[in-house]
């Protein structure tokens, strides 16, 4: 759990790459073809239409969460299978997009003469937030973007997906809740997020 400081710290981080996420999730499906999303207002970088009060209260202080899913007609799209994998990518990428962004940034302000502590560890922690979205939400485990990516690559049945949605999300919740409070590493993600930090750095 998180103390009020490092909340403090990790706020900027989650807000950004919750917000830049899902806008990028809208922001493909609208250039694929489909208004569903920009109608339903998710093509802003407004973080007060993409942040789920509950789901922003889990990433903030179990240290997982989640953010409203941006919704698209399939009917819509001009090649479905295709276009899926690529709305669910754009989410993931972006977040690594942002991580490599502001750890360049960091590394650019540790040379700087005098650099603010408060800052330098904003940097970090927003760089580390980018990638471990990035990493946790490639897993292809459902209903994360990674599963998406699966489904369409191997053309699954629909039948399939609702069978493993409902196995994948308890089993999920289970895995991060034993991790967090057990102090066991199952997923890794901590760690190769700050291994992709550092490797920038």
């Amino acid at each position: 759990m998180l103390n009020l400081q490092n909340m403090l710290y990790s706020l900027p981080g989650i807000l950004l790459g919750l917000t830049v996420h899902e806008f990028c999730h809208a922001l493909c499906a609208w250039r694929l073809g489909d208004d569903t999303a920009r109608e339903e207002g998710r093509l802003t970088l407004n973080p007060l239409r993409h942040i789920d009060p509950v789901g922003f209260l889990f990433l903030l202080v179990v240290g997982f969460g989640w953010a409203k899913p941006v919704r698209f007609n399939p009917a819509r799209l001009r090649n479905y299978r295709r276009d899926r994998a690529l709305i669910a990518l754009a989410g993931p990428f972006s977040n690594l997009a942002l991580g490599i962004v502001l750890a360049l940034a960091l590394r650019a302000a540790l040379s700087a003469a005098a650099p603010s502590i408060a800052f330098l560890n904003g940097l970090y922690v927003a760089a580390l937030i980018n990638f471990a979205l990035f990493i946790f939400n490639m897993l292809p485990i459902p209903p994360l973007d990674g599963s998406h990516v699966v489904f369409s690559l191997f053309n699954a049945k629909p039948k399939t997906e609702i069978l493993l949605a409902k196995i994948g999300m308890p089993a999920l919740i289970a895995l991060l809740l034993i991790q967090n409070f057990a102090s066991i590493s199952i997923l890794p993600i901590g760690a190769a997020a700050r291994a992709l930090v550092d490797f920038f750095l």
